[in-house]
């Protein structure tokens, strides 16, 4: 027999801090969670599956737009006419969406009880397939107690929306360990809520197989589900098959061996080129480029950092416009010493300020009056600015891991902004006729 197991589908996802790149493929992205899931359809008609689980969350919250719960209806109804049951456990997006309650799905689709654990039996293939859904998002206590014991004899898939143990990227809902979903007896657990794939094998095999489509910068590389196949209650093979129709890549860009900003950019167009190499052709790319080292070139990137997007964007375009856009450019690279700590530079006042930076990140004081700060800060700010910056979301998830390489970029910055100021007002030699 064969199977998917597919999660986290979030349907219609909302782009989030699109607005501000007016050359953005919008459309594209706009349909992506769509185009992924259409590809998840053809693909179970396609490899004439027995049953596909879908383990939570295939929409993306409340939403009010009906079209988005219409769409997914038509997806079933096509796997309705292949004669393709699917066992469907809401997540904890789907208990916040109005069209979990309000849209009747075809009669191939089971959905999971939120009441407690249920077993759905598929008597010809000998498959108990076990799960329960998400009540209301934040279940935070743990489901496995209620789901049932194994069928002797069959194929056992235990069917759950959680964190499982250690993710900490997740909120922890409906929290459980390895060992626990081991000891229930069951030889395959399709989990869903953690975006990354993710498996373990075994008597028992756990199994993320990560979300259809990335969505934004925090979701990187190839995205899609699990093709497995059984022979009776045994796991034989488990297949990732990539779905995505749009891939979301962090290209680095080490400038260690760049004397100039001409130079770091050559080596940016350099790893662009490897990266379409290493795609499939029909995949478009969404790149954030990070300049990373340690390079006389930094001096000029900073200096230049307002035409610098424009510059890969123009890298882009030569190489394929249909395929690349550039999403954004970090610098994370360093100056040499030697750049703007010399005499001839006004090296003594800027090693007295690298002195105090560094002094500052060691300083427990100052990093707790600044955390301290920063929370006010962040708590006034309206959600939906914290949702278009991950790198605000990420702060006030952790503030104490974040504050110290924030200090250093900004030291690094400020240190490279003086040194060109100091360097634009040097006394200039006379020239000798």
């Amino acid at each position: 027999m064969k199977f998917i197991h597919t999660a986290d589908i979030h349907l219609d996802s909302p782009l989030r801090g699109l607005a501000s790149y007016p050359d953005a493929p919008v459309d594209r992205l706009r349909t992506a969670t769509r185009d992924a899931f259409t590809n998840l359809v053809n693909l179970a008609i396609d490899e004439a599956v027995d049953f596909m689980v879908i383990a939570g969350d295939v929409y993306d919250g409340d939403w009010k737009d009906f079209n988005t719960g219409l769409y997914f209806i038509k997806e079933m109804g096509r796997l309705r006419r292949a004669h393709i049951p699917v066992y469907l456990l809401y997540g904890n997006h789907d208990a916040d969406s109005e069209m979990t309650k309000g849209l009747e799905l075809p009669d191939n689709v089971h959905v999971f009880s939120s009441r407690k654990g249920e077993t759905f039996h598929i008597e010809a293939l000998k498959v108990a397939l076990h799960g329960r859904s998400f009540k209301q998002a934040a279940t935070t206590e743990s489901l496995l107690p209620s789901y049932p014991t194994p069928v002797p004899g069959w194929l056992n898939i235990g069917v759950l929306h959680t964190a499982l143990e250690g993710n900490h990227a997740h909120a922890r809902y409906a929290p459980c360990t390895v060992a626990e979903l081991q000891a229930k007896g069951y030889q395959y657990w399709a989990l869903g809520h953690v975006h990354e794939h993710w498996m373990l094998r075994g008597d028992t095999t756990i199994a993320y197989p990560g979300n259809l489509q990335g969505r934004h910068i925090r979701e990187t590389g190839p995205r899609g589900a699990l093709l497995i196949e059984a022979d009776g209650a045994d796991i034989t093979s488990i297949d990732r098959i990539e779905l995505d129709v749009l891939r979301w890549h962090v290209l680095e860009v080490a400038i260690d061996a760049a004397q100039s900003s001409r130079d770091a950019l050559s080596l940016a167009r350099q790893g662009m080129t490897e990266l379409l190499e290493s795609v499939p052709s029909a995949i478009p790319l969404a790149i954030r480029v990070v300049f990373t080292g340690c390079s006389p070139a930094h001096t000029q990137l900073v200096r230049d950092d307002a035409q610098l997007r424009q510059e890969l964007i123009g890298q882009a375009l030569t190489l394929d416009a249909e395929r690349i856009w550039i999403e954004k450019v970090r610098l994370q690279s360093t100056a040499p010493a030697a750049d703007f700590l010399s005499p001839q530079a006004g090296g003594e006042l800027l090693a007295d300020l690298s002195t105090m930076a560094q002094a500052a990140q060691e300083d427990p004081d100052f990093l707790a009056s600044l955390q301290a700060e920063w929370r006010t800060l962040l708590e006034k700010m309206p959600h939906e600015v914290l949702l278009q910056s991950e790198e605000m979301a990420a702060l006030r998830q952790d503030p104490t891991a974040q504050l110290t390489p924030r200090i250093e970029q900004a030291t690094a910055l400020l240190v490279s902004r003086m040194a060109q100021d100091v360097s634009h007002t040097q006394p200039q030699a006379p020239s000798v006729a």
